[in-house]
């Protein structure tokens, strides 16, 4: 009986061990603060991307905890270069991080090469930064001490033409051409499967992507709730202003009520 109880003390405390141990892999082959961070991210604002053969569109859910919080000053949707911006779900204060040192490596691309970086190789410096985690060596440069809580969509134009990545805390990327992270992204995602076609033109992708942050949000859709960006091959990366925002929800909030009034005629009569 002795010997049991200690043996499940044993295997408790090297299970807990290895998931305070940043860098050590478990018997099972896991890391744990890994995992951790990406569950941390399903506790973040929802994130849809959705690309185009004209562009790539990117929406935020911007969640504000009072009243008393101005909500332009809540920020989910950054610029890295003039053709390449991304969207973040989870710990803005690690996505600001990744994004600095990602515009550092644009510019230092730019002014070394005279051309504009790719927004692959973009992603892959970003994941680079994801996976310098742990304790380094006294010459190496400075790591975080957990891996980043933040996971990016990243949208650019390139000379490949539109591109949308994802980037997780592992240091994975993968190309989508519609994703979303976040709280919501179970149903944005199951949602994209059913909507998206590549096909859509910009002004159906920016519909898409405001009409299912929509149907994940907790508030009503508003100019002040929700952040919405594109990148397009003559214009480059830019976000839409309150102005912009205005007649494409509005377009929104008039289809859905018309689709409500016929729903509501039809089981009335």
């Amino acid at each position: 009986m002795f010997s049991r109880y200690a043996h499940l003390r044993r295997e408790l405390y090297c299970k807990s061990d290895y998931s305070r141990n940043v860098n050590t892999f478990s018997p099972e082959g896991r890391l744990f603060q890994v995992e951790y961070a990406i569950e941390a991210i399903k506790l973040g604002s929802t994130t849809v991307g959705i690309q185009t053969a004209h562009g790539v569109v990117l929406a935020v859910e911007k969640r504000t905890q009072s009243a008393l919080l101005d909500s332009d000053s809540v920020e989910k949707i950054m610029e890295i270069d003039a053709h390449i911006g991304c969207a973040m779900s989870g710990l803005t204060a690690d996505a600001r991080t990744m994004v600095e040192h990602a515009r550092v490596t644009a510019q230092n691309h730019s002014f070394t090469y005279d051309e504009p970086i790719k927004v692959e190789s973009i992603t892959q410096t970003i994941c680079d930064l994801a996976l310098r985690f742990g304790e380094g060596a006294d010459e190496e440069e400075a790591t975080m001490s957990r891996p980043f809580g933040v996971a990016l969509l990243i949208a650019g134009v390139d000379q490949h033409g539109p591109q949308l990545y994802h980037a997780d805390p592992s240091g994975t990327f993968m190309r989508y051409d519609a994703k979303a992270i976040g709280s919501g992204s179970e149903g944005a995602q199951n949602e994209l499967q059913d909507s998206y076609n590549k096909s859509l033109t910009l002004e159906e992708a920016r519909s898409l992507a405001l009409k299912i942050l929509k149907q994940v949000m907790e508030e009503k859709l508003d100019h002040s709730n929700v952040q919405l960006a594109q990148v397009l091959p003559e214009k480059g990366f830019q976000i839409l202003d309150e102005a912009e925002l205005k007649p494409i929800i509005e377009k929104i909030e008039a289809a859905a009520k018309e689709a409500a009034d016929a729903q509501m005629a039809t089981s009335t009569s």
